[in-house]
């Protein structure tokens, strides 16, 4: 496989205080994420603790998706300056495989995070289902419009982000040292689980970050586990329309 496709530099390439940029580049983005969120939770009313008491108005709703592009924005800089460009470190645009890939990951990732949910519900009982997406639009009047723009963010803009970071910094820098795929794989998603903070769901979290990863382990191509993140969002998304 083309090295420009698989998105796996040499073991002494872009080295940044003596290790791959990409753990620098996942740790910038990682932390302002945290750091971002912090920043807007005190800023919005109401947000202390449980659902944020949203104002009236949809653009106000998206700043709850502002600091996700911290995550992606770090991997585009770092593989602009020590890098080798976009399309060579991440295999990004999606081809007609990615594709094909992707959905199928997306299905299994979907099955895993229902099949685990079920699992963990018959050894805790069930309780109130909570959603991110629901928690933010709760307490908010947003016309159908912006609830459309939301979806898209969820579809388009979070996976793309997501997958940069973890899926593509993160692995690239993992993978740089040689370690056997399935320990990226495993760690990786492992790193996905937590990025979302929501302990109640990092069992199936993790499931589904297996199957996602899988795609861009298949492919050597993040715009693989980009399409199987959207595909795995995709019913959410659906369902916040629908509910509206």
């Amino acid at each position: 496989m083309d090295r420009e496709e698989t998105g796996r530099p040499p073991l002494r390439e872009g080295l940044v205080l003596g290790a791959h940029w990409g753990f620098l580049a996942f740790f910038a983005g990682y932390g302002g994420y945290y750091l971002l969120s912090l920043v807007l939770s005190a800023a919005v009313p109401g947000s202390g603790g449980g659902s944020p008491d949203l104002p009236a108005l949809g653009p106000i709703v998206l700043l709850a998706f502002v600091p996700n592009l911290l995550l992606g924005l770090a991997p585009v800089l770092g593989s602009r300056r020590w890098g080798r460009g976009l399309r060579a470190d991440f295999g990004l645009v999606p081809n007609g495989r990615d594709v094909k890939v992707g959905l199928a990951a997306g299905g299994f990732a979907l099955l895993a995070g229902y099949v685990l949910n079920l699992l963990l519900f018959a050894v805790y009982g069930t309780g109130p289902v909570t959603s991110p997406l629901t928690d933010i639009v709760r307490g908010a009047e947003i016309g159908l419009g912006w609830l459309v723009v939301v979806a898209l963010v969820v579809v388009v803009a979070a996976p793309l982000t997501e997958e940069l970071l973890v899926r593509g910094a993160l692995w690239n820098a993992l993978a740089s040292y040689r370690l056997p795929p399935w320990v990226v794989l495993v760690l990786t998603s492992l790193v996905f689980a937590q990025l979302h903070g929501e302990p109640e769901r990092v069992v199936s979290l993790f499931g589904q970050g297996l199957a996602i990863g899988a795609a861009r382990m298949i492919t050597g191509r993040v715009g693989t586990s980009v399409v199987a993140h959207a595909a795995n969002n995709a019913p959410a998304a659906l369902a916040l329309l629908v509910g509206s």
